[in-house]
């Protein structure tokens, strides 16, 4: 059999299961999952959407529900929780449902773009890379809509990160990424982080246990509707988390 043919062969038996934890985005939802549908159908990307709603209480469950009337319960497929019970749960919640071989991780309120999951797709095929993030900090990316303190914050979080833990990965607080399904299995099990840390310690276990990581460039944009749940508290856990992850590793 010719190489080529192999290629499609695997490529075809790919799938891709994109979580998308939510809690109050009745507004952003419609609109993240036409464009998903809409940069993936349009690449022969088979997939499935699995909504992880912790119980929003502004109705963004029945909006899904209405989304997957739309577009059919294969690739719209709801998981939702009683209460908002934190990011790590939420992935390993959606981990159990997913059919894929591959999980895609990103936020339902449209700061992450899916015209890049393609990208990620290609490179992860080019390199077998076991994860693929998305990075605001080489060429190509960026951030539009935040303020100066935003960008302080978040410039500010990952200079430290970078000065301390050296994770060889450029944007270590983005929470835009691809993984193999059992990479990401073993890296939630293995973090005891939660909230706006969850992303960092993910990315500083899987240094540790040799998980080999790829970067693509991803414009960011703040979120158009609802409040970003980004505060004090979350800076103070990052700190916290980001001492205990010097000390310990």
């Amino acid at each position: 059999m010719a190489a080529s043919a192999v290629d499609s062969e695997i490529t075809k038996s790919d799938k891709y299961s994109i979580l998308l934890p939510t809690y109050n985005e009745r507004e952003n939802l419609p609109i993240i999952i036409w464009l998903i549908i809409k940069y993936l159908d349009g690449s022969g990307i088979d997939f499935e959407v699995i909504i992880i709603d912790d119980g929003s209480p502004d109705g963004t469950l029945d909006i899904a529900k209405q989304l997957q009337d739309i577009y059919g319960s294969k690739k719209i497929v709801l998981r939702p929780r009683e209460k908002k019970l934190g990011l790590g749960t939420a992935y390993i919640h959606g981990i159990k449902h997913a059919t894929g071989n591959f999980i895609i991780i990103m936020d339902a309120d449209l700061s992450h773009h899916p015209k890049f999951i393609p990208q990620f797709i290609e490179l992860q095929k080019e390199n077998d890379y076991d994860i693929v993030t998305g990075t605001r900090y080489i060429n190509g990316g960026g951030v539009y809509g935040w303020d100066f303190k935003r960008k302080l914050i978040s410039r500010g979080a990952n200079f430290l990160t970078q000065m301390l833990l050296r994770p060889g990965v450029s944007d270590l607080t983005g929470s835009f990424r691809l993984y193999k399904k059992d990479v990401l299995q073993k890296l939630v099990e293995s973090c005891v982080s939660k909230g706006y840390v969850f992303q960092m310690e993910m990315i500083i276990r899987a240094r540790q246990l040799n998980y080999s990581i790829g970067e693509v460039p991803i414009t960011f944009v703040d979120r158009v509707y609802g409040e970003s749940k980004l505060g004090g508290t979350e800076i103070v856990q990052f700190v916290k988390a980001l001492l205990y992850l010097f000390a310990t590793t």
